[in-house]
């Protein structure tokens, strides 16, 4: 089902934008465009039926 496939696409971006900010020392900023991308990604799985 892809609502399966949409939460996890979500939270792997918020890991990979923790990841990102902490490599930069921008652990808020890389959460945020993290939590973004993750939103957007998920989006595209929910409307794909």
């Amino acid at each position: 089902m892809n609502y399966e496939r949409g939460g996890v696409v979500f939270i792997g971006c918020i890991i990979l934008g923790v990841g990102l900010g902490l490599l930069f020392d921008k652990t808020g900023a890389g959460s945020m465009i993290g939590l973004g991308v993750g939103f957007i990604a998920m989006g595209f799985f929910w409307n794909k039926k």
